[in-house]
């Protein structure tokens, strides 16, 4: 690692070297020989998408402090793949996915409410001072932030933050949990995205609702195919980052406007990334319905998943490995915590015979809220992005409740 500072310094070179390995797998992926089959059929492309600039970020060549990149994918990227995933949307076929994305959803809520208060329970029978303290250095005031994000995100990790006045001195350690453990977790899930068909083998899972979304995609694909000609990839282009503006214009009226309200200034309708998801995906279902769905025809989710692509090899970037040894301790009670998490998940799953897609998005609505639940839905099928934004929505709503009990949880199994 580079102690001094990144070697590349600059946003529009780091993005450029991005956008050159994501290229380069790709074509590795797709247009190599056997040898690369093989690979790719072992590590999924998606993965490999993810790991690779995180090695970079690691070894000093770039990195995501200081850099603007993500807050350009998370505002930009984000919004357009999301618009032009569900331009074609089969909006009767999501519903008839059925209970079991809900079932799996919640049951990831359940496993970060209970998970922190085991762990907490766990490591006190061997390293009690790793989550002691007392006051405002109390452990579990800042494991309580972590509970905010893994259930809500950013907005209900920050609200956590307030209310259990935790020391921000030390806030950044819970910040470096939240970023390893939950990564870690992420590349596990990608992995499974690539390998879902041994995965749902295993689990005996139901496919059948998935499976027929992917196969009315694919027959109106086949059906409506169009030509990629200029004026249709100016409409495809207009409409993503038209639809980029208007996120943003409505966000800057709307966030203003609920934190004006005392009822609503904490809550997540205060929070401007929220609308940015709501507007976006709204959108892109009401375009569904009109005329502008025979864009997908000509390529307008396969715009929207370069976009995912571009999201992935970004969020890389906000991955150190070496970060692991710094905060060993609070790194393996969030290990510790998530595996219950995804014990749980996996159980139910089993009992369910739910397919790991619901296992996977449900998860992510969890951890990773709306800026990482489309990606890893979408790793299934493009169809399948606004799973995830809706399940992430769901989890704005029920972050802050169950990050609070799960809080008051914590203070009863700390260590005195």
């Amino acid at each position: 690692m580079n102690s001094t500072g990144p070697l590349i310094t600059n946003d529009a070179v780091s993005f450029g070297l991005l956008a050159l390995i994501l290229a380069l797998i790709m074509h590795t992926a797709n247009n190599a020989g056997p040898r690369w089959k093989r690979f790719y059929s072992i590590v999924p492309m998606l993965l490999i998408c993810y790991l690779i600039p995180s090695l970079l970020n690691t070894f000093g060549i770039i990195s995501s402090k200081g850099s603007g990149l993500w807050t350009i994918a998370k505002n930009y990227f984000l919004p357009a793949a999301l618009v032009l995933m569900t331009l074609s949307i089969d909006l009767k076929a999501i519903m008839r996915l059925g209970d079991k994305a809900i079932i799996m959803f919640l049951v990831g809520t359940v496993g970060i409410v209970i998970g922190g208060p085991l762990a907490i329970l766990i490591m006190s029978a061997f390293s009690p001072e790793t989550v002691g303290g007392v006051g405002p250095e109390a452990v579990w005031r800042g494991l309580a932030t972590l509970a905010g994000s893994w259930i809500g995100g950013g907005a209900n990790q920050a609200a956590m933050l307030e209310l259990y006045q935790y020391n921000p001195a030390n806030y950044s350690a819970m910040v470096t949990v939240d970023i390893i453990v939950a990564n870690i977790w992420m590349a596990f899930l990608l992995w499974g995205a690539g390998n879902n068909a041994k995965v749902d083998r295993w689990l005996g899972a139901d496919t059948t609702a998935i499976d027929d979304v992917k196969r009315r995609l694919e027959e109106y694909h086949g059906r409506e195919k169009l030509e990629l000609d200029l004026p249709r990839l100016t409409a495809i282009f207009a409409i993503a980052f038209g639809t980029v503006g208007l996120c943003h214009l409505l966000g800057d009226v709307l966030a203003p406007f609920f934190k004006a309200i005392p009822a609503t200034s904490d809550s997540i309708l205060a929070n401007h990334f929220f609308w940015i998801v709501i507007v976006s995906t709204t959108m892109g279902l009401g375009l569904s319905f009109t005329r502008f769905n025979k864009l997908e025809g000509a390529g307008a989710s396969k715009f929207g998943s370069l976009f995912i692509y571009l999201l992935v090899v970004i969020i890389g970037t906000k991955m150190d490995v070496m970060k692991i040894v710094e905060q060993p301790g609070l790194i393996l009670v969030g290990i510790i915590w998530m595996s219950i998490h995804s014990g749980l998940l996996i159980i139910v799953a089993k009992m369910i015979r739910a397919p790991f897609f619901f296992l996977a998005v449900g998860s992510k609505a969890n951890v990773g809220g709306a800026a990482s639940a489309p990606i890893i839905a979408a790793a299934f099928h493009p169809s399948l992005a606004p799973v995830g934004v809706l399940l992430a929505v769901l989890g704005y709503a029920l972050g802050t409740y169950g990050a609070m009990l799960c809080a008051w949880l914590m203070s009863l199994a700390a260590p005195v």
